[in-house]
Formats: C-alpha cells, sequence, structure tokens
C-alpha cells in the first residue's frame, strides 16, 4: 500500500497544499468542542467517557486527513468512526438492553454481516456515491429505536433524532460534488458540523438512559 498516496475526494480541495481544504478543516473543531462537552457531562460514565474521547479523535483523524489528504491520514480519519461505531453498539447492548458482556460483544460483532449485507443496496441508491458506506448506520439506529419503543421510549426518540440528523448530514455529504460548480467550498463541512452535533447527542441519549436506571436503582434500595 502506498501510504502517501494523495487522495482528492472533495469539492474544496484544488491541490496537494497543507490548507487546500481550510473549511473542511476548521469544520472539524465541531468534533473537539462536542467532545469536550461530553466529557464534561459525562463525569462518572466510563463507557460515555471512552465514547467522548472517540469523538475527540474522530475530530483529530478528519484534520489531518483534510489536511494531508494522503491514504495514511484516510484511515486515521475512517478508524475512529468505526471504533465510535462499534463502542456505541456494545453500550446500547449492554446498558440498554442489558445484555451481559459476552452476549453484547457478540451482537455487537454482527454489524460486520450486516453492513455487508445492506451495503450493497445502498450503492444501488443514485446520488449516495461513496456516502454510501454510511448510509448502513442510522438505519441500524432506525432499527434499535423500534425495537426499544416499548421497553425504553425516550430513549428510543432519542435515538430516532440522532439517526434523522445523520441521515441529513449523509446528504450533505454526497451532494458536495454534485453541487461544486455552483458551490466551490462544497458541503463536506456540513458533514462536519452535523456529525459532531449528532454524535455528541447520541452521548447524551446514552449518559440520560443510564442516568435514569442509576435513579431507579437508587430508588429500590
Amino acid at each position: 500500500m502506498d501510504w502517501l498516496r494523495e487522495i482528492d475526494g472533495y469539492c474544496e480541495r484544488l491541490g496537494p497544499e497543507y490548507w487546500a481544504e481550510p473549511i473542511n478543516a476548521v469544520t472539524n473543531a465541531a468534533f473537539i468542542v462536542a467532545a469536550l462537552i461530553m466529557w464534561q457531562r459525562t463525569q462518572g460514565n466510563a463507557i460515555a467517557r471512552v465514547l467522548a474521547v472517540i469523538l475527540g479523535l474522530i475530530g483529530v483523524g478528519s484534520y489531518l486527513f483534510h489536511t494531508h489528504a494522503q491514504v495514511w491520514a484516510a484511515i486515521a480519519d475512517v478508524t475512529p468512526i468505526l471504533g465510535y461505531i462499534l463502542v456505541y453498539i456494545y453500550a446500547v447492548n449492554r446498558h440498554v438492553w442489558g445484555l451481559g458482556v459476552l452476549p453484547a460483544l457478540g451482537v455487537t460483532g454482527l454489524f460486520f454481516p450486516y453492513a455487508a449485507a445492506t451495503l450493497p443496496l445502498f450503492q444501488m441508491v443514485p446520488g449516495l456515491g461513496d456516502s454510501a458506506g454510511y448510509a448502513p448506520v442510522p438505519l441500524l439506529i432506525y432499527i434499535y429505536a423500534v425495537l426499544l419503543r416499548h421497553r425504553a421510549p425516550d430513549t428510543a426518540r432519542g435515538l430516532a433524532i440522532g439517526a434523522t440528523i445523520l441521515v441529513a448530514s449523509i446528504m450533505f455529504r454526497a451532494l458536495d460534488e454534485p453541487v461544486c460548480g455552483a458551490v466551490p467550498m462544497g458541503t463536506h463541512f456540513m458533514w462536519h458540523i452535523l456529525n459532531g452535533i449528532v454524535l455528541g447527542w447520541m452521548i447524551e441519549v446514552l449518559r440520560l438512559h443510564m442516568l435514569g436506571l442509576t435513579k431507579v436503582s437508587q430508588t429500590l434500595e
């Protein structure tokens, strides 16, 4: 693998320079701000704090990709995203569904065959392009929301809201190249801003659910 191969995948980038994507680079601050806010809000909640740290790493990885735009930076970009997805699925399985550690890990592992099965379907959707790779995620969140609507209605509602914001975020990512002629800076920066919001929101949904469980436990005691 050529780790230093240059990648030009976004409307804003017109050359190999470090600051060829200033808006795409700077808007990664949305991830860092969201991570810092959620770090403050999740004191005493280990799994939520792990997610807050990964959220910060997403911002760092994405910044590296939109400045260096090379293969190694692309890997630094997508790896924390995958990590966030897997940790969040595990957290929901463990702390919302109440599964044991091993069952929660086992169900989390099903994300890979699920993504492999649904990705080809999203790749058939006109206009999605390489953003189809992210489309299985909001669908999965909607599925969890539906399944949890009776068990934890407030949490299910929060998940559905998060999935809806993520759908909008994916749409902005997919529109980056098609609208490039009319919008020279592209729309990818909205992917960063909305994702910073939605990933922070998803941590908050988990935090509130776990806080509710703690209050119930304290009441029973």
